[in-house]
Protein backbone atom coordinates (compact mmCIF):
# COMPACT_ATOMS: atom_id res chain seq x y z
CA UNK A 1 0.00 0.00 0.00
CA UNK A 2 1.06 3.30 -0.99
CA UNK A 3 1.27 6.16 1.15
CA UNK A 4 2.01 10.03 1.37
CA UNK A 5 4.65 12.07 3.86
CA UNK A 6 6.97 14.66 3.73
CA UNK A 7 10.48 14.89 3.59
CA UNK A 8 13.20 17.44 3.73
CA UNK A 9 15.83 16.81 0.70
CA UNK A 10 18.97 18.70 0.69
CA UNK A 11 19.86 21.06 -2.40
CA UNK A 12 23.24 21.13 -4.74
CA UNK A 13 24.89 23.89 -3.83
CA UNK A 14 28.48 25.29 -4.78
CA UNK A 15 30.09 25.88 -1.74
CA UNK A 16 30.40 23.07 0.69
CA UNK A 17 27.36 23.02 3.02
CA UNK A 18 27.57 22.19 6.51
CA UNK A 19 25.70 21.30 9.65
CA UNK A 20 26.82 23.51 13.19
CA UNK A 21 25.75 20.97 16.18
CA UNK A 22 25.67 22.48 19.74
CA UNK A 23 26.63 25.79 17.96
CA UNK A 24 27.71 28.35 20.45
CA UNK A 25 28.34 25.99 23.14
CA UNK A 26 24.37 25.07 23.37
CA UNK A 27 23.29 21.81 23.79
CA UNK A 28 21.01 20.94 21.48
CA UNK A 29 21.60 23.93 19.33
CA UNK A 30 21.62 23.36 15.31
CA UNK A 31 22.22 25.12 12.43
CA UNK A 32 21.46 23.28 9.30
CA UNK A 33 22.24 24.40 5.46
CA UNK A 34 19.24 24.80 3.02
CA UNK A 35 16.21 21.96 2.98
CA UNK A 36 13.44 21.81 0.29
CA UNK A 37 10.23 20.45 1.83
CA UNK A 38 8.71 17.41 -0.60
CA UNK A 39 6.46 15.06 -0.46
CA UNK A 40 6.57 11.73 -1.12
CA UNK A 41 5.12 8.06 -1.88
CA UNK A 42 6.41 5.88 0.59
CA UNK A 43 5.68 1.88 0.48
CA UNK A 44 4.65 0.18 3.75
CA UNK A 45 6.91 -3.09 4.07
CA UNK A 46 4.61 -4.86 6.59
CA UNK A 47 2.48 -5.12 3.34
CA UNK A 48 3.20 -8.51 2.13
CA UNK A 49 3.54 -7.50 -1.62
CA UNK A 50 6.97 -5.65 -0.59
CA UNK A 51 10.30 -7.26 -0.35
CA UNK A 52 12.71 -5.46 1.63
CA UNK A 53 16.17 -7.62 2.31
CA UNK A 54 19.50 -6.23 3.59
CA UNK A 55 21.62 -7.72 1.14
CA UNK A 56 19.67 -5.93 -1.52
CA UNK A 57 18.55 -2.85 0.17
CA UNK A 58 20.70 -2.07 3.01
CA UNK A 59 17.96 -2.15 5.56
CA UNK A 60 15.85 -5.10 7.44
CA UNK A 61 12.86 -5.21 10.23
CA UNK A 62 13.35 -7.58 12.72
CA UNK A 63 11.13 -8.56 15.93
CA UNK A 64 14.18 -8.41 18.54
CA UNK A 65 12.46 -7.66 22.21
CA UNK A 66 14.50 -6.15 24.82
CA UNK A 67 14.52 -6.62 28.39
CA UNK A 68 15.62 -2.94 28.67
CA UNK A 69 13.78 -0.02 30.58
CA UNK A 70 15.01 3.24 28.39
CA UNK A 71 13.25 5.49 31.09
CA UNK A 72 15.87 4.46 33.74
CA UNK A 73 19.30 6.17 33.85
CA UNK A 74 21.99 4.79 31.00
CA UNK A 75 24.11 3.06 33.54
CA UNK A 76 21.50 0.92 34.78
CA UNK A 77 20.59 -0.19 30.91
CA UNK A 78 23.45 0.02 28.37
CA UNK A 79 25.57 -3.20 29.50
CA UNK A 80 22.03 -5.25 29.01
CA UNK A 81 21.43 -3.86 25.43
CA UNK A 82 24.95 -3.47 23.90
CA UNK A 83 24.95 -7.30 24.82
CA UNK A 84 21.47 -7.79 23.50
CA UNK A 85 22.41 -5.34 20.09
CA UNK A 86 25.36 -7.85 19.70
CA UNK A 87 23.60 -10.70 19.54
CA UNK A 88 21.22 -9.62 17.49
CA UNK A 89 23.81 -8.31 14.79
CA UNK A 90 25.75 -11.50 15.00
CA UNK A 91 22.53 -12.88 14.04
CA UNK A 92 20.96 -11.04 11.76
CA UNK A 93 23.87 -10.24 9.96
CA UNK A 94 26.75 -12.64 11.00
CA UNK A 95 28.76 -10.38 12.80
CA UNK A 96 31.85 -11.82 14.04
CA UNK A 97 33.03 -9.04 16.12
CA UNK A 98 30.73 -5.51 17.24
CA UNK A 99 31.27 -2.41 19.24
CA UNK A 100 28.78 -0.51 20.23
CA UNK A 101 29.83 3.02 20.11
CA UNK A 102 26.94 5.89 20.55
CA UNK A 103 22.99 5.68 21.86
CA UNK A 104 20.66 8.56 21.11
CA UNK A 105 17.27 8.56 22.21
CA UNK A 106 15.43 11.31 20.30
CA UNK A 107 12.02 12.57 21.18
CA UNK A 108 9.70 14.16 18.56
CA UNK A 109 9.43 17.51 20.55
CA UNK A 110 10.60 20.94 19.92
CA UNK A 111 12.08 21.28 23.14
CA UNK A 112 14.13 17.90 23.27
CA UNK A 113 17.65 18.09 22.81
CA UNK A 114 17.51 15.51 20.22
CA UNK A 115 14.22 15.64 18.18
CA UNK A 116 13.61 13.36 15.10
CA UNK A 117 16.67 13.83 12.33
CA UNK A 118 14.15 15.82 9.29
CA UNK A 119 16.50 15.70 6.78
CA UNK A 120 17.32 12.83 4.14
CA UNK A 121 20.70 11.80 4.90
CA UNK A 122 23.14 8.72 5.67
CA UNK A 123 25.22 9.78 8.57
CA UNK A 124 29.23 9.00 6.72
CA UNK A 125 30.93 9.85 3.84
CA UNK A 126 33.71 7.31 2.87
CA UNK A 127 36.12 9.60 4.08
CA UNK A 128 34.02 10.37 7.19
CA UNK A 129 33.60 6.57 7.59
CA UNK A 130 37.37 6.53 7.61
CA UNK A 131 38.42 9.03 10.02
CA UNK A 132 35.63 7.67 12.59
CA UNK A 133 37.22 4.28 12.34
CA UNK A 134 40.06 5.66 13.35
CA UNK A 135 38.27 7.91 15.76
CA UNK A 136 37.07 4.48 17.29
CA UNK A 137 39.78 2.46 17.56
CA UNK A 138 42.71 4.43 16.85
CA UNK A 139 45.16 4.13 13.32
CA UNK A 140 46.86 0.95 14.49
CA UNK A 141 43.72 -1.45 15.10
CA UNK A 142 41.59 0.40 12.06
CA UNK A 143 44.38 -0.16 10.14
CA UNK A 144 43.62 -3.70 10.95
CA UNK A 145 40.58 -3.40 10.55
CA UNK A 146 40.70 -2.17 7.07
CA UNK A 147 42.46 -5.27 5.70
CA UNK A 148 38.98 -7.22 6.57
CA UNK A 149 35.00 -6.57 6.18
CA UNK A 150 33.79 -4.19 8.28
CA UNK A 151 30.51 -1.64 8.19
CA UNK A 152 28.99 0.96 10.37
CA UNK A 153 25.44 -0.25 11.24
CA UNK A 154 22.29 1.74 12.86
CA UNK A 155 19.91 -0.17 14.56
CA UNK A 156 16.48 1.66 15.32
CA UNK A 157 13.79 1.38 17.88
CA UNK A 158 10.68 2.89 19.52
CA UNK A 159 10.62 3.66 22.86
CA UNK A 160 7.47 3.31 24.94
CA UNK A 161 4.93 3.11 22.72
CA UNK A 162 4.45 1.97 18.55
CA UNK A 163 5.21 4.81 16.21
CA UNK A 164 2.12 6.69 14.86
CA UNK A 165 3.81 9.75 13.61
CA UNK A 166 7.03 10.80 12.54
CA UNK A 167 8.62 7.00 11.64
CA UNK A 168 11.61 6.31 9.90
CA UNK A 169 11.75 5.85 5.93
CA UNK A 170 14.31 4.41 3.93
CA UNK A 171 15.28 5.24 0.19
CA UNK A 172 16.08 1.84 -1.52
CA UNK A 173 19.88 2.61 -2.77
CA UNK A 174 18.41 0.89 -6.53
CA UNK A 175 16.39 3.58 -6.92
CA UNK A 176 19.05 6.74 -6.72
CA UNK A 177 22.03 8.22 -8.75
CA UNK A 178 25.10 8.89 -6.70
CA UNK A 179 24.93 12.19 -8.49
CA UNK A 180 22.10 12.92 -6.00
CA UNK A 181 24.18 12.56 -2.85
CA UNK A 182 25.91 16.01 -1.52
CA UNK A 183 28.96 15.85 0.68
CA UNK A 184 27.91 17.97 4.42
CA UNK A 185 30.37 18.53 6.97
CA UNK A 186 29.05 17.82 10.67
CA UNK A 187 30.99 21.05 13.07
CA UNK A 188 31.01 20.11 16.53
CA UNK A 189 32.72 22.22 19.45
CA UNK A 190 35.31 19.68 19.33
CA UNK A 191 35.58 17.66 16.13
CA UNK A 192 34.66 17.61 12.79
CA UNK A 193 32.74 14.53 10.68
CA UNK A 194 30.86 14.31 7.29
CA UNK A 195 27.89 13.02 6.31
CA UNK A 196 25.85 12.62 2.94
CA UNK A 197 22.81 14.36 2.41
CA UNK A 198 20.27 13.62 -0.45
CA UNK A 199 18.20 15.46 -2.96
CA UNK A 200 15.39 14.77 -4.35
CA UNK A 201 14.77 12.63 -7.77
CA UNK A 202 11.49 11.56 -8.56
CA UNK A 203 12.96 7.94 -8.89
CA UNK A 204 13.81 7.83 -5.29
CA UNK A 205 11.66 4.63 -4.08
CA UNK A 206 10.74 5.19 0.10
CA UNK A 207 10.34 1.80 2.07
CA UNK A 208 9.22 2.18 5.91
CA UNK A 209 7.66 0.10 8.22
CA UNK A 210 3.94 1.23 9.77
CA UNK A 211 3.45 0.99 13.43
CA UNK A 212 6.99 -0.07 14.50
CA UNK A 213 6.85 -1.37 18.47
CA UNK A 214 9.57 -1.45 21.22
CA UNK A 215 9.84 -5.23 20.09
CA UNK A 216 11.25 -4.15 16.93
CA UNK A 217 13.89 -2.61 15.19
CA UNK A 218 15.42 -1.72 11.96
CA UNK A 219 18.97 -2.52 11.33
CA UNK A 220 20.62 -0.61 8.19
CA UNK A 221 23.77 -0.01 6.91
CA UNK A 222 25.81 3.43 6.99
CA UNK A 223 28.92 2.27 5.43
CA UNK A 224 30.41 -0.59 4.66
CA UNK A 225 34.29 -1.38 3.09
CA UNK A 226 32.94 -3.83 0.57
CA UNK A 227 30.82 -1.95 -1.09
CA UNK A 228 27.32 -2.37 0.38
CA UNK A 229 25.79 0.87 -0.14
CA UNK A 230 24.29 3.39 2.29
CA UNK A 231 21.14 3.85 2.55
CA UNK A 232 19.89 7.44 3.15
CA UNK A 233 17.03 7.67 5.12
CA UNK A 234 14.83 10.62 7.48
CA UNK A 235 12.10 10.63 9.47
CA UNK A 236 8.37 10.79 7.62
CA UNK A 237 6.41 13.52 8.34
CA UNK A 238 2.75 11.69 8.23
CA UNK A 239 0.58 9.96 10.72
CA UNK A 240 -0.67 6.70 10.73
CA UNK A 241 -3.74 7.38 13.37
CA UNK A 242 -4.89 11.06 13.77
CA UNK A 243 -6.79 9.95 16.87
CA UNK A 244 -3.42 8.20 18.42
CA UNK A 245 -1.86 10.81 20.42
CA UNK A 246 1.50 9.31 21.79
CA UNK A 247 4.81 11.14 20.88
CA UNK A 248 7.15 9.57 18.70
CA UNK A 249 10.37 8.32 20.61
CA UNK A 250 12.70 6.31 19.70
CA UNK A 251 16.49 4.71 20.48
CA UNK A 252 19.42 4.36 17.38
CA UNK A 253 22.50 2.59 18.21
CA UNK A 254 25.29 3.21 16.20
CA UNK A 255 27.74 0.04 15.78
CA UNK A 256 30.84 -1.08 13.72
CA UNK A 257 30.42 -4.23 13.06
CA UNK A 258 33.77 -6.84 11.52
CA UNK A 259 32.13 -9.52 9.29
Amino acid sequence: MTKTATVNYHVHKPEQQAFHLDADGIKGNLISPELRSTDIAVLDAREGDISVSFDKDSVTFADAPTMVNFSAERALWEKTYDTELTELLKTKLGAKEVIIFDHTIRIDDPNAVRPPARNVHSDYSEDGAKQRLIDILGGDQAAEWSKDHYAFINVWRPVDNPINSAPLGFVRPSSLNETDWVLLDLIYPDRKGQILGLVANPDHEWIYQSRMTPDEVAIFNIYDNCGLPSIAHSALDMTEDESVHTIRKSIESRTLIRY
